[in-house]
This record gives structure tokens, C-alpha cells and sequence, in this order.
């Protein structure tokens, strides 16, 4: 008894100055020293410089999978070094690129990672592939704009090769954030050094794009909740039909929308309908962003 009385005393013992080392490390931040676990499993903590060296040879599809190795790994992702890095490692002289996304442009902080991600849809091959093999609206309708705030709307006339000229109507949406249900449960917000590079004021937006074959009057529906998005047939059985219903608020989730209290906005003919992500080549964003 006394035998395996003194074993445990000195386990006990060994597990408290494990303990006591790990804290200790873990307050001085030590580099590449490991840290040993109770259960007997084994871990290493390496400096930042790793992480963003390491950075330098991911690929842009696999940057989430980076950040989520680990906070270090996530926060290398969160600096102007990592973003500027990557845009001049994929950067060509043959792409055609915006003022602000072109390479003197570039030393801005503000808005560095949205001007990057943008880019890279103009530069990176495997991105810009990813555009080319959207399906077209009308075989796939566009169910993520639902409950989507519409922040602007403008239309504009397009005169192209055929002799009666087109116009084209822009809805400008926010999507809908998340909601969680305890507040404290919110994602991860960059460091504060680096909330310029983060910053994006088109952040979940998009812009639901419909070109017809004439003019049509559309309501006023700004900060309306967009609620229903159909299409049919056009009534000459040759085009396309769009609806849109907008409401004042959101519908919840398994309630339909009452579309004799919203406004309705009919076009037809319709020749064509597209949806482009914030980060589009054609997303129309501000050259002082």
C-alpha cells in the first residue's frame, strides 16, 4: 500500500509541474516549444513568422482551410503582409484590371482583402473558371436573395447591335446576416491593427441584374425586404417572366409571403437575368474603395 501511495504521490507530482510549465509557457508566449498535455498527448507552438512563411505557398481556394489550423494561422490570414503577398504572387501583366485593383492602387490598406479577392476573379484561372460554369438564372432561381434588404435600384438604357435599344434594371441587395441565438456567439472579428484591411462595404451584397426588351416602370422599393422571385413564361411563349415581391419586413422562415401586402414588380419580356456576387468582375463597386 505504502508502495503505490508514493507512485501516485509522485504522478500527482509530475502532473502539477506539467501544469505549472504549461502555464508559464503559455504566459511568456516561448516559441517552438512543446506543450505537454495530462492526457498524454502532445502539441507545439511556433511563431508567427511560420504561419505567414507557410502562407506564402497555399493556394487562394485553400485559405479557409489555412485559418482554421489555428488562431495563429488565422490571424496571419488577417494581415495587409498575407493579402499583398497574394495578389503579387498571382499578379500578370496581360490581365485587364480596374484602376483600384491594378498594382499601384494597391498599396491602400483600406479595403486591401476585398480589392484582392477581387482581383483574383480577373487573374486567377481556377476563379475565373468557377464564373463560366454558373447555370444561368433561369435554371437555377436564386433562393439566397430571400429576406435580402434592397439598397439601391437603378436602370439604365443599353444600346447594342440590334436596331431597338434594351434596358437593363439593377437591384442592389444586403443579404440577410445570421442570427445567433446567444449574442455572445458572434464570429470571429479581425485585430483591431488590421480592420482597414478588412474592411468592405459591400460585404453580403449582390446585384440582381434583368435586361428587357423596353422600358417598364418600376416602384419605388429601396430599403424594402425582397420576399419572392419567380419566372414563368413571357405571354408571347417566346421570353422570359420575372416577379418580384418586396415587403416592408421579413418573412419568417416556413410562412409564405402575402403578396397582396407588398409591391409587386412584373417584367415582361425579359431577355436576360443574372446575379453577381460582390466579388464579380461586372459587380459595379467604387474606384475610392
Amino acid at each position: 500500500m505504502d508502495t503505490k501511495e508514493s507512485i501516485n504521490g509522485r504522478a500527482a507530482s509530475r502532473k502539477k509541474k506539467s501544469k505549472r510549465h504549461k502555464d508559464v509557457l503559455s504566459c511568456t508566449n516561448t516559441p517552438s516549444l512543446p506543450l505537454e498535455d495530462t492526457e498524454g498527448g502532445g502539441g507545439e507552438e511556433y511563431p508567427i513568422d511560420i504561419w505567414l512563411l507557410l502562407a506564402s505557398y497555399i493556394r487562394p481556394e485553400d485559405i479557409v482551410r489555412f485559418s482554421l489550423i489555428c488562431k495563429k494561422a488565422w490571424t496571419v490570414t488577417c494581415t495587409a503582409a498575407f493579402w499583398t503577398r497574394l495578389y503579387r504572387r498571382h499578379y500578370s501583366l496581360d490581365a485587364y484590371l480596374p484602376l483600384r485593383l491594378r498594382p499601384e492602387s494597391m498599396e491602400k490598406l483600406h479595403c486591401l482583402r476585398a480589392c484582392v479577392i477581387r482581383s483574383l476573379f480577373h487573374m486567377y484561372e481556377p476563379f475565373a473558371a468557377r464564373l463560366s460554369r454558373n447555370p444561368a438564372i433561369p435554371d437555377s432561381t436564386p433562393s439566397t436573395l430571400k429576406n435580402s434588404r434592397c439598397l439601391l435600384f437603378w436602370c439604365k438604357k443599353i444600346v447594342g447591335n440590334r436596331q431597338e435599344a434594351m434596358w437593363e434594371f439593377n437591384f442592389k441587395f444586403k443579404k440577410q446576416s445570421p442570427r445567433f441565438k446567444s449574442k455572445c456567439c458572434k464570429g470571429l472579428q479581425p485585430p483591431i491593427q488590421y480592420e482597414e484591411v478588412h474592411t468592405n462595404p459591400d460585404q453580403d451584397c449582390c446585384l440582381l441584374q434583368i435586361t428587357t426588351f423596353n422600358f417598364i416602370f418600376v416602384p419605388v422599393v429601396m430599403g424594402m425586404t425582397f420576399t419572392l422571385f419567380s419566372i414563368s413564361v413571357s405571354t408571347d411563349m417566346r421570353h422570359h417572366r420575372v416577379r418580384l415581391v418586396f415587403q416592408d419586413t421579413p418573412v419568417r422562415n416556413g410562412k409564405k409571403p402575402r403578396v397582396e401586402q407588398g409591391v409587386q414588380v412584373v417584367l415582361d419580356p425579359v431577355h436576360s437575368v443574372r446575379l453577381l456576387d460582390w466579388w464579380h468582375p461586372q459587380y459595379p463597386f467604387s474606384s475610392k474603395a
